[in-house]
């Protein structure tokens, strides 16, 4: 990775205040994404630190999804989307868990990961509940998480204690 990269990241992330409760800040990448070129290191520098062997990449809702369809072109494997409840076809497997405004619930397609290889991916750690529900759930349908990794660590909120125990962790820029 080069280290003009985390200066990039940080220069196109836009604040939003306030979202998506009072309070929060929100931390936007959409500006990250708009940028073909800093977009395309982002995938360049993720691929570069993804372990061999990977199978299938796996994204996050809502905006991991953009990072792990990238990413899985890149790498050349198959991708799986880590939906909100609900939103997937059945049958599926589901785990809830805490987010530092309030609980939700994920899911996964059932049957298709059993042992397979998984890189699990999303654009911001905050308090580590969504990142560690998605592998232990990514584990509970059969799949190995080989490595976790974000566009951006929010290392003030400590989301990676929550990571403890669990695979490889990498972030691109850690605030």
């Amino acid at each position: 990775m080069s280290d003009e990269l985390p200066a990039r990241i940080a220069a196109l992330l836009r604040d939003v205040p306030d979202f998506p409760k009072p309070g929060i800040g929100f931390k936007d990448i959409s500006p990250l994404l708009a940028d073909a070129a800093a977009f395309e290191a982002v995938v360049a520098a993720l691929a570069a630190a993804a372990p061999e062997g990977v199978d299938v990449v796996a994204g996050i809702e809502a905006r991991g999804f953009l990072i792990a369809g990238a990413l899985a072109c890149r790498l050349g494997c198959g991708l799986v989307p880590v939906r909100k409840a609900g939103k997937l076809p059945p049958p599926t497997l589901r785990r809830a868990y805490d987010l530092e405004y309030g609980s939700a619930e994920i899911e996964v397609p059932d049957g298709m990961l059993t042992g397979r290889r998984v890189l699990l991916v999303d654009d911001v750690l905050a308090t580590g509940g969504t990142l560690r529900a998605a592998a232990e759930l990514l584990a509970d349908a059969g799949a190995t998480v080989a490595a976790m990794a974000v566009i951006v660590e929010l290392g003030f909120l400590n989301g990676r204690t929550a990571l403890a125990g669990l695979p490889e962790f990498g972030a691109l820029l850690t605030l």
